[in-house]
């Protein structure tokens, strides 16, 4: 009986499961210095942001100032450095962090779930929609705050692209990007009929407010803009890898016990409700949501249990340093939207120089 037995010719071999095991420990070891990098870099941002604008302030003051919210005899001596710390700088550095930390999380989220690079967290139609609710508030309806327009229609720009997508009960990835684009040119058409018909001082204000600027920040922007944090980008960091399978394709997913539909609604209306209470405040800031979970992605691989805590945490740094940029440049305050736009393009065109294929996902 034994001489029936025939050893195979080919023997399973295991090493090359153990080596590959061995090559991802060894890369998320590399990785650890980067990630604690990134995840401190907001901090670093914030803290030289405090003390540079067009008054000086040293980083004794700015202590000083920071530690009279706790120990109230810590306070500077003078009253206007305390007030220009902690009513000016720390509202608007803590708003711009919040808003970044949204536009990326929210980028890398939706890149994720539809498969594609080029994602961004505006692909849903959500400016557009709060641009003419923006205008609307500035044009006709001024008795109704420009935050509270902005993020109704940003809203509802997203349920409109939903349901237009919507086909026999099945929401696909196609239609529904070709839904927001169809829904980014309706709304976009009627900013530009506002934008005809009001007074050239209401057109001014509707047109900053487009640039994106943090520059009438506030603590009660902060408050919104935290409420967006905490409301949406908590489930999708739970829920973040989930992300992984969902890369792979639907049937993959579905075969892997994960319910496509749910999860992408899921993370479609998370990441809806933190960009749009984002742009409620801060106006259309593009750019972020594509550049830092790329270069984020670059630096330690596209694993979305490291990849979204890392780009929300790039992202809010990312934002302070255009934002510090964008009000130390120049003698006034130059809108923050054109500070990213001019750090996109030039770097989108470095990522395709050297990314090649990989970056791409090809």
């Amino acid at each position: 009986m034994s001489a029936n037995l025939r050893v195979p010719e080919h023997p399973v071999d295991t090493e090359p499961k153990a080596s590959v095991r061995a090559v991802a420990a060894r890369t998320r070891k590399k990785n650890i210095p980067v990630a604690l990098l990134i995840l401190v870099s907001p901090f670093l941002v914030a803290w030289l942001s405090l003390f540079l604008g067009a008054y000086g302030v040293s980083p004794g003051t700015v202590l000083r100032a920071l530690g009279g919210l706790i120990v109230p005899g810590l306070n500077p001596s003078h009253a206007a450095e305390s007030s220009i710390i902690l009513d000016i700088r720390l509202p608007r550095v803590i708003l711009a962090g919040l808003v970044g930390l949204s536009l990326s999380g929210s980028g890398v989220v939706l890149q994720g779930v539809f498969r594609n690079p080029l994602v961004d967290p505006f692909i849903l139609g959500i400016p557009a929609g709060a641009s003419l609710g923006c205008a609307l508030s500035v044009g006709f309806l001024p008795g109704w705050p420009v935050q509270t327009m902005a993020f109704v229609f940003g809203m509802s720009a997203v349920g409109m692209t939903y349901g237009m997508a919507k086909t026999q009960g099945e929401v696909s990835r196609l239609p529904l990007i070709l839904s927001g684009v169809i829904v980014s040119a309706f709304f976009t058409a009627m900013v530009s009929v506002i934008k005809f018909l009001v007074d050239p001082n209401k057109l001014q204000s509707i047109v900053f407010w487009l640039m994106g600027s943090f520059s009438l920040a506030d603590w009660r922007q902060v408050r919104i803009a935290a409420v967006g944090v905490v409301l949406g980008l908590t489930p999708v960091v739970v829920m973040r890898w989930r992300l992984n399978i969902m890369s792979m394709g639907e049937d993959e997913a579905r075969a892997l016990g994960v319910h496509v539909k749910r999860d992408r609604f899921v993370f479609i209306f998370c990441t809806s409700l933190a960009v749009s209470l984002a742009v409620s405040v801060s106006g259309i800031i593009g750019w972020v949501g594509l550049m830092a979970p790329h270069l984020v992605r670059m630096l330690v691989g596209p694993d979305h249990r490291t990849l979204v805590p890392l780009s929300i945490a790039w992202g809010a740094a990312f934002m302070i340093l255009a934002d510090t940029i964008a009000r130390n440049l120049t003698s006034f305050d130059v809108p923050v939207g054109i500070i990213t736009a001019l750090l996109g393009a030039p770097f989108f065109v470095f990522l395709m120089r050297r990314g090649g294929k990989e970056s791409w996902g090809k």
